[in-house]
């Protein structure tokens, strides 16, 4: 199973703690199903999968609702990376097009996941919603706001599986509960970065 799709079991896996049964056989997981990955996956520890010691792995941040424009789809993990740059250059012709201003950095809303692939929302914050009704497959929203937890990916796109499955422990070990959906934010642009240089945000909204 993809390490992404544990995190939308987070609600079943904290009862299954809180009521002292076993831990569900993840051990296992990672190999079957997984995007292909340049690095081997090691048993997760939190402060390792965090390259920079001097931001917490789990920082605790409010989100706040932003409008946003965004192209709604799905996608399998293969081809993950692509699909959603393909939507991001989408956007961009759309906003460059239409002068509207960002307001903050492209995201990813994965609303669903499981072992093969996902439904995905790829937006784009804005300072102000759009005057007109968009078209062509552009839709307009608000981004998820509330109590969430943030931590930052340095690498590959392929290797951000082991970061997720750092995510899913830390989550488990500390028995907190997640919404069933989780943010990518992209601090490299994701249409013209170097898909093995990447720094991405991700944050998993708590219950």
């Amino acid at each position: 199973m993809s390490s992404r799709s544990w995190l939308l079991f987070g609600a079943v896996i904290a009862v299954v703690l809180a009521c002292g049964a076993g831990h569900p056989a993840r051990a296992q997981a990672p190999a079957q199903n997984q995007k292909p990955t340049g690095a081997p996956t090691s048993p997760p520890s939190p402060p390792a999968a965090e390259p920079n010691a001097t931001m917490p792995f789990g920082q605790d941040v409010t989100l706040t609702a932003k409008p946003i424009v965004y192209v709604k789809g799905s996608g399998t993990w293969d081809s993950a990376f692509s699909t959603i740059s393909d939507a991001f250059k989408k956007l961009k012709a759309y906003t460059d097009k239409e002068g509207l201003k960002a307001d903050g950095l492209p995201m990813t809303i994965f609303t669903a996941t499981d072992d093969n692939g996902f439904d995905y929302e790829a937006a784009m914050p804005l300072a102000a919603p759009p005057k007109g009704a968009p078209h062509g497959g552009i839709l307009v929203g608000q981004s998820p706001d509330g109590h969430a937890l943030k931590f930052v990916h340095h690498g590959s796109y392929e290797d951000l599986d082991n970061t997720y499955e750092a995510v899913t422990n830390y989550l488990d070990d500390k028995r907190l509960e997640a919404k069933d959906m989780f943010i990518e934010e992209y601090v490299t642009d994701p249409v013209t970065a170097d898909p093995s240089k990447l720094t991405i945000n991700v944050y998993v909204l708590l219950k």
